[in-house]
């Protein structure tokens, strides 16, 4: 198979699809792998790594768009990327379908074959080619938050962990997965005091168990919420459906309960976000006040430590992308049923049900699309 990968053109987007070990990987599979001039410079790969590991470089993202059968990259096409999708090309990244009406149309315009790396799901329910990245957004979440707090950058001037003598800042984390775990274990390494809220009980027990002491868990009620968001100074949003719409759990109303200078870090963005004032922004103007309360809300957090998150992202893309490659889209959803989750977008036609619900649009069995 004939594998591209474009350069990203998010926003402060550095993050790489593929690194070179993953070329000579797939090269020594017998596919053969195209990157576009300078793809992982931000991430810290040079074109000559790819030329060694027996990749080719092309100069433009229209030449591999055009050359290849499997395009693989990191964020959801941008409107100019998905008018160069071919009809039929598998094209492998994260999506997020369901925060995005005119990416899901775009993409099924196209007739391409949408494998998301969001909704690829083990039997236990887990998301392995997702958990890395909410590793890293989690831990970055508190990092940017503290950051926000800081009087310069409009906060009401608390530092996390405190000082002798004058107590920690309050952190409530709203969902107890991945990345509501990695942004306590962050905060509370930090010396805050740290809130975590999650619907699932033997969650809560289990981070009870492995959390340290300045971490207190919480049934997530209304309720609850409205009462730990009263006097936090950072609120993080965690919450995850796979595949869905994040339900906004903070409404407008409920940010005048909020302190003035306080911030919220909402790492559900892409997935629409959790708190109903939110909207994605970028690195390069990651912020907005409103209520006089600071929101963060970079829809590609992960992006702003590439070197890292590439490495940890094609660590568990690779075999994935293997196997698609080894097999063709068809013979692998028959044959692995991780694969056959992440498919989203066939021909045309939706075939995660999540992302039909969203937007009221028809939905298709998968089985029915192949």
């Amino acid at each position: 198979m004939i594998i591209g990968v474009p350069k990203e053109i998010k926003a402060n987007e550095n993050r790489v699809a593929l690194q070179p070990s993953g070329a000579e990987i797939l090269k020594q599979n017998g596919h053969e792998v195209f990157i576009e001039n300078n793809a992982g410079v931000g991430s810290g790969f040079e074109n000559e790594d790819y030329i060694a590991a027996g990749a080719k470089i092309l100069d433009t993202a229209k030449e591999i768009f055009e050359i290849a059968e499997m395009i693989m990259k990191v964020k959801e096409p941008l409107p100019q990327e998905i008018q160069m999708i071919q009809e039929g090309q598998i094209v492998f990244t994260y999506f997020h379908f369901a925060a995005g009406r005119e990416l899901t149309e775009g993409i099924m315009k196209s007739k391409s074959i949408a494998i998301a790396y969001e909704t690829i799901e083990t039997e236990d329910g887990s998301l392995p080619l997702l958990n890395p990245m909410s590793e890293v957004a989690g831990r970055l979440s508190i990092q940017a938050g503290a950051r926000c707090l800081e009087k310069v950058f409009g906060g009401h001037g608390v530092l996390l962990g405190g000082v002798t003598g004058v107590e920690p800042a309050k952190v409530v984390i709203l969902g107890g997965g991945i990345v509501g775990t990695n942004a306590a274990q962050m905060a509370a390494g930090l010396g805050a005091n740290v809130v975590i809220l999650d619907i699932n009980i033997e969650r809560l027990r289990f981070l009870d168990h492995v959390l340290p002491a300045n971490v207190t868990t919480m049934m997530s009620t209304p309720a609850n919420i409205r009462k730990q968001i009263s006097d936090a100074d950072l609120v993080v949003g965690a919450v995850l459906i796979t595949g869905a719409k994040a339900p906004h759990l903070i409404t407008r109303d409920m940010l005048k309960l909020m302190k003035k200078g306080s911030v919220i870090a909402d790492v559900a963005v892409d997935q629409g976000g959790c708190v109903e004032t939110i909207h994605p922004t970028t690195h390069a103007e990651p912020t907005y006040v409103v209520d006089d309360v600071i929101h963060y809300a970079v829809a590609n957090m992960p992006g702003a430590v590439p070197k890292t998150s590439t490495i940890a992202l094609t660590n568990v893309t690779l075999p994935y992308a293997i196997e698609i490659a080894n097999k063709g889209y068809v013979e692998a959803i028959k044959t692995n049923k991780e694969i056959a989750l992440g498919v989203n977008v066939i021909d045309g036609k939706i075939v995660y049900e999540h992302v039909a619900e969203a937007f009221d649009l028809p939905y298709t069995p998968l089985e029915e699309a192949v």
